[in-house]
């Protein structure tokens, strides 16, 4: 039996601006490509001009600009999709179950990863809001920005107009947080209950949006999926102010002439950008695009204290167990003796550690091979994210939940740890979309508690909500695939393990992380793990 496709008068909502069009296909209304803000090249997004009749939003929009493409790179991991590029990318998309203004439903806020350099709200298959929309009964946005150069080039000294455009990109999120504020309720949305949550990059956007006064009041409740880490601005060696400078120059512009980087077509825009940070580079020098603090963004903060709005968010926090491991799968390492788990874990750890890292593991994760030690994210993700958890608990303001998500995927004869955006399927439901996700019996109860529990936030506060509090049968608690999850306070981490077993442990860590942190051994580049041949494609590797 056929689904069912409405395009018509029927799908048509009155925003605050003029009137959009849409489309209702399988029971949800879905709205792409909303322009919610224009800019003028490295200036503050502006409210678009109200417009006459219907607009339609059948398109996704346009995304930011790339400086390097990307070069396709384990798509059966993680599957993407790419799309048509342009600096005029604020736009974002709309999923919802009803256009009724009085419906309230509670608003789940997306924001994708790639660092603030890259990626955008379609670029991963499991970015898409429907399902979420269709069995948790909430109004899901994603949303397109500003990013690398165009996003993040600070100016600020070379004229007022531009004094933060090295925080234009996190700007355009609020401009799409205030739409979502005025709009929203027209797609059956509740603007006083707004959930933000992101992935990597779009984790790091949810702690800049708590940095930033601008954005109080416009989200309630929040979760950050492997988006902290204990260098914010990724090895950047050289400042702001001298980045903007080596531009300039590359340009061969004074001072004064700055504006005329507004006038540079984007494409040799892009090629002169790579031309300088290529000259940076071979002179040792290297700068990452993110935010940085000024009047409009306070900081990290571990290092500036945590600001009064974002005090009082409930908030999730949580990695993956391997994230950017790159070790080869072991075929049937569960079939290995105990002496040969051992002597793999020597080989990695050293003679002199095995014993303590079999003990070690063996207390905090007796259910595990304790050869997953070896695939351990201690350097990424994990050590900042607990930290940021204990002082966001000390607080005491609001409740904060931390999870790992653990499981194994069935991959080259063995177990896949848990890889950087392998937990996205499961929190959007959209698993069914990506054929690595299926494994019999856990793929769907996993899948139901962590949407559940994301769900369950957004309703209640709490990702132990209950069938009476969520319209998504089987949220949260309800399931019976998730037990209770303690939220974290000072001197208990209660960790939920997503895994096939989910599991909830208090302090595991407290051995573990910094054993293995001071013993695993430093990342050395294996060129035979990605193999060239004469007819490659430039590029980089799509990882996120």
């Amino acid at each position: 039996m056929a689904k069912q496709f409405i395009c018509d008068d029927r799908t048509v909502v009155m925003t605050d601006k003029g009137k959009l069009r849409g489309f209702l296909f399988d029971g949800i209304y879905t709205f792409h490509g909303i322009r919610y803000a224009k800019a003028k090249r490295f200036h503050q997004p502006e409210e678009v001009k109200p417009w006459e009749g219907v607009k339609d939003a059948l398109s996704y929009g346009m995304i930011c600009p790339v400086l390097t493409q990307p070069k396709p790179t384990g798509e059966v991991l993680t599957p993407h999709r790419f799309w048509p590029e342009s600096e005029h990318c604020q736009y974002l998309n709309v999923w919802t179950k009803s256009i009724d203004p009085s419906a309230k439903r509670p608003v789940i806020f997306w924001m994708h990863g790639g660092g603030f350099n890259a990626g955008s709200s379609i670029e991963q298959v499991a970015y898409e809001g429907d399902n979420l929309a269709r069995f948790g009964d909430v109004v899901v946005v994603s949303v397109n920005h500003r990013l690398n150069v165009f996003g993040h080039l600070d100016l600020s000294p070379y004229g007022e107009q531009y004094r933060n455009s090295v925080n234009a990109g996190m700007a355009d999120i609020v401009a799409a947080l205030k739409w979502v504020h005025d709009n929203i309720a027209a797609f059956g949305g509740d603007p006083e209950n707004v959930t933000i949550f992101g992935q990597s990059g779009g984790g790091r956007k949810v702690t800049t949006l708590g940095q930033t006064p601008a954005a109080a009041g416009l989200f309630h409740k929040a979760m950050i999926m492997s988006g902290i880490s204990d260098d914010p601005l990724m090895g950047s060696n050289i400042s702001a102010e001298e980045y903007a400078k080596a531009v300039l120059d590359g340009f061969g512009l004074k001072p004064e002439e700055a504006e005329k980087l507004e006038k540079v077509p984007t494409v040799l825009f892009i090629r002169k950008i790579n031309e300088i940070n290529a000259k940076l580079a071979a002179e040792g020098k290297r700068y990452s695009y993110a935010p940085r603090p000024n009047d409009w963004y306070l900081g990290n903060p571990l290092e500036v204290g945590f600001a009064p709005h974002y005090q009082e968010v409930p908030l999730i926090v949580g990695t993956t167990f391997g994230e950017f491991n790159m070790l080869p799968v072991i075929p049937d390492a569960d079939a290995l003796s105990p002496a040969e788990r051992r002597a793999k874990i020597a080989e990695h750890f050293g003679e002199e550690n095995a014993d303590e890292v079999v003990r070690l593991m063996k207390e905090a994760y007796p259910e595990r091979n304790e050869m997953d030690a070896m695939y351990y994210d201690v350097m990424q993700y994990r050590p900042a994210s607990l930290a940021y958890i204990k002082a966001k608990a000390a607080l005491g303001k609001a409740p904060v939940w931390c999870y790992q998500f653990a499981l194994g995927f069935n991959y080259l004869g063995g177990q896949r740890i848990a890889w950087h955006c392998s937990d996205i399927a499961f929190m959007f439901r959209t698993a069914d979309r990506l054929p690595i996700c299926q494994i019999e019996g856990t793929t769907e109860p996993l899948e139901e508690a962590m949407s559940g529990a994301l769900l369950s936030l957004a309703y209640t506060g709490d990702p132990n909500g209950q069938v009476a509090d969520v319209p998504a049968a089987g949220a949260g608690l309800a399931s019976g695939f998730l037990p209770e999850w303690k939220p974290c306070v000072p001197g208990e981490m209660n960790v939920m393990i997503f895994d096939r077993t989910c599991l909830q442990k208090t302090n595991h860590e407290e051995e573990l992380m910094p054993f293995l942190k001071a013993h695993k051994p430093p990342f050395r580049f294996d060129p035979s793990m990605f193999p060239k041949d004469e007819d490659e494609e430039e590029g980089a590797a799509w990882v996120f």
